[in-house]
């Protein structure tokens, strides 16, 4: 039984507790703050090591749109922009009803002047337990939330910042995948490459999708696009707990990945 199939058909061994719990029993009317028992399953066992695949990935779907929902708030008001990004996220999911009205429900929470973000984070950090690219997918979703009015509201930036700081995600990091996902969404608002001739600045902004420059080699190049797309391989990620249903987010992700690079090769005329 899938994650969604187990939560509401009542199956709560596998369930939350702490925030996330919280969050997800709240829009389902049902009381997840507690684990089993009543225990507290985000402070019963500071040594415990993460839960299920299901358990991570209802973690994740839960605070990607109630994160998602705080972000877009962030600059004081929720653009249509934002709210349209994060119904194609839905759409892109391919939610049911009740799926869809969960992830309206967990956006609002978020947007709620009592949101507990940094606890959020840091469960979700807990649940997920050193799935690096599960973490990094994550926040690739919350830049775009960010960006998706075309602009990064310094506000924005603090909170995208606060929610690298808390998942462990260097500065570095967080300047590289900003840096990605803005080249990404360039390049694929121009067609993803697809003109002819190729565009002078498609071509840029394919070599800064890979996180390369035109100085370097056709061996670094094919290392880069390699990683991005052993980073973003679907099966890859579900199987580390990304919800079954994002995985045409991801594979949306490897397309675009694999358009840069065919990009940067013709333009090169080899590799």
């Amino acid at each position: 039984m899938s994650w969604w199939g187990k939560v509401i058909g009542g199956a709560f061994g596998f369930m939350l507790g702490g925030p996330l719990g919280g969050l997800l029993g709240a829009t389902l009317g049902h009381g997840f703050d507690k684990g089993l028992n009543g225990i507290d399953l985000l402070s019963s066992d500071q040594t415990w090591q993460g839960g299920s695949q299901e358990r991570v990935q209802a973690a994740f779907f839960t605070a990607t749109f109630s994160v998602m929902g705080h972000l877009a708030k962030a600059d004081g008001r929720v653009t249509e922009d934002e709210i349209e990004l994060a119904r194609q996220t839905m759409n892109s999911m391919q939610l049911d009803e009740a799926q869809r009205r969960t992830a309206i429900e967990l956006f609002n929470s978020g947007k709620q002047d009592d949101f507990p973000l940094v606890e959020v984070l840091e469960q979700l950090k807990r649940e997920c337990h050193r799935r690096v690219n599960l973490i990094q997918m994550f926040l690739e979703i919350q830049i775009a939330t960010a960006l998706a009015d075309g602009d990064l509201h310094p506000a924005e930036q603090q909170v995208l910042m606060l929610v690298a700081d808390h998942l462990g995600v260097s500065r570095g990091q967080f300047e590289r995948l900003l840096a990605m996902v803005v080249a990404q969404q360039r390049f694929s608002r121009r067609g993803g490459g697809r003109e002819a001739p190729v565009a002078k600045e498609s071509i840029s902004e394919a070599y800064q999708l890979l996180g390369v420059t035109s100085d370097s080699t056709d061996a670094e190049v094919k290392k880069a696009y390699r990683r991005l797309m052993s980073q973003h391989h679907p099966d890859k990620l579900v199987s580390k707990g990304l919800p079954e249903e994002m995985m045409k987010i991801a594979t949306e992700k490897t397309r675009e990945i694999k358009a840069a690079y065919e990009v940067i090769k013709a333009s090169r005329k080899k590799i």
